[in-house]
């Protein structure tokens, strides 16, 4: 089985792109963001550390992480953002690794995890992938994208993220169809 990362800034068609790949069979995605936020149940070592870090205001009134809340505290400067990398990757980190080794049993023949800083957090093992795409897409393209999609707010979050390391850029502008070949052609080509 082949692990790829699907990284890059908000708006670069990280999802489309593996939600359209995941339609084929023998694909599988997987949605980092979504593992980040099952780290943090009520009541979990996570939650605890969140709070702890974040303080109580990051609570909703049933007493769960409001990730609005979070959102807000964690965008508004780069020492909350790396608190919060710091507390939840790790835990991400394990949970993909029980993922890749069910997907491994199950057959999958590619697993594509998306994950915006994939491609430049400390806190990824990256010997996990076989490799590590990142959809590089104009500024144009990417708040046309995020507009269309209601999220033009999005647009200043992780502008400040790039790839570094052993990672390979593909041109994500264009159709879903046209940035998919590209994808499929970096995965099978090395």
């Amino acid at each position: 089985m082949k692990v790829i990362g699907l990284a890059g800034k908000a708006g670069s068609g990280k999802s489309a792109i593996a939600r359209h790949l995941a339609s084929r069979g023998g694909i599988e995605w997987i949605d980092l963001d979504r593992i980040a936020w099952g780290t943090y149940p009520k009541g979990s070592d996570v939650y605890a550390r969140l709070i702890q870090a974040f303080g109580g205001d990051i609570l909703n009134d049933a007493l769960e992480i409001d990730r609005s809340a979070l959102g807000r505290l964690v965008f508004s400067s780069a020492a909350n953002r790396d608190t919060l990398d710091a507390i939840v990757h790790p835990a991400v980190a394990e949970a993909l690794e029980r993922l890749i080794v069910r997907y491994r049993a199950e057959g999958t023949r590619v697993l594509l995890v998306e994950g915006a800083l994939l491609a430049s957090s400390a806190y990824v093992d990256r010997r996990v992938f076989d490799q590590i795409l990142w959809l590089e897409a104009s500024e144009t393209e990417r708040l046309r994208r995020l507009d269309a999609m209601g999220r033009a707010s999005h647009g200043s979050r992780n502008r400040d993220i790039a790839p570094s390391g052993d990672v390979r850029a593909i041109e994500a502008d264009g159709s879903v169809q046209q940035v998919a070949d590209r994808v499929m052609e970096a995965v099978f080509s090395s």
